[in-house]
């Protein structure tokens, strides 16, 4: 049975994944002193010797170019923690193959999210607020082959839209025959967030809740969804799509979750 959606839990209206800058600030003051805390306590049970220069400088390069690189909009803790899963998931071969179907989506606004392709020929799926409010949009595949793409469809009550680019033999996902939501399930989902493209992650199922102002309800997974994962595939054990992220929840007794759609509400809105 759906769960109601509680006045208390508040789901971020903002697509529905940012961190606020006082946010970030904390967590990389907190970090910082960590990593000063660590450094000292090695250093204290080494024996001391002469410290090099040429690492020294190398030190102070590698820092200067992570600041430059990642500030002011990319740098954060959690942004290092899911870097590192998305190497680690990477390593896989499955999830290598899942990749290569995930694009970018990018409209006139310049706004960034994520769609996934699900057909040779270049039918996308993403958000329909993703795209909402444009007629044609950039579709970017991870090989760096652009296309320009049209909004075909778009599902406002279940915040879905197709989107068709002219391609031919694209990679694609399998979208899921009779996909279950079973909780403690283990998932993956691959997506665009924090001005990264192709960042691999995996989460658990919770369970499914009404949200207020929807008819159907929606999937609770616990798993570091960030803004730009929105339109990011939800992909079973079988490598089958169940799922399309599409925000975060502060949930009274979950705390931060991510929402996913079910997949078949897609075909229901067709029908």
């Amino acid at each position: 049975m759906p769960k109601d959606h509680d006045e208390r839990d508040i789901i971020d209206e903002d697509l529905y994944e940012e961190i606020d800058e006082e946010e970030l600030t904390e967590l990389v003051e907190k970090e910082r002193r960590k990593a000063l805390e660590r450094a000292q306590s090695e250093q204290n049970q080494k024996p001391k010797r002469p410290f090099p220069k040429w690492a020294f400088w190398l030190i102070a390069f590698v820092m200067v170019f992570n600041v430059i690189a990642l500030l002011p909009k990319t740098f954060s803790v959690p942004a290092i923690d899911f870097l590192i899963t998305s190497a680690r998931l990477s390593a896989q071969d499955d999830i290598q193959s899942y990749k290569e179907s995930v694009v970018v989506i990018e409209t006139d606004e310049k706004t960034k999210g994520t769609g996934f392709s699900v057909s040779a020929d270049g039918k996308i799926i993403t958000n329909h607020h993703v795209v909402e409010g444009e007629k044609t949009v950039t579709v970017a595949f991870p090989d760096n082959t652009l296309f320009s793409g049209e909004v075909k469809a778009t599902y406002p009550s279940v915040d879905l839209a197709v989107v068709e680019v002219e391609g031919e033999n694209l990679p694609h996902l399998r979208l899921a025959d009779n996909p279950e939501y079973k909780q403690g399930k283990q998932v993956y989902f691959i997506g665009n967030p924090l001005n990264f493209n192709g960042i691999a992650n995996e989460g658990t199922v919770i369970e499914d809740i009404t949200l207020n102002d929807w008819k159907k309800s929606v999937i609770m997974m616990e798993a570091p969804v960030y803004r730009g994962n929105s339109g990011s595939p939800v992909i079973n054990q079988n490598g089958k799509v169940i799922g399309v992220v599409f925000a975060t929840l502060d949930h009274e007794k979950h705390g931060r979750v991510g929402l996913f759609i079910p997949i078949e509400y897609l075909q229901s809105e067709k029908d």
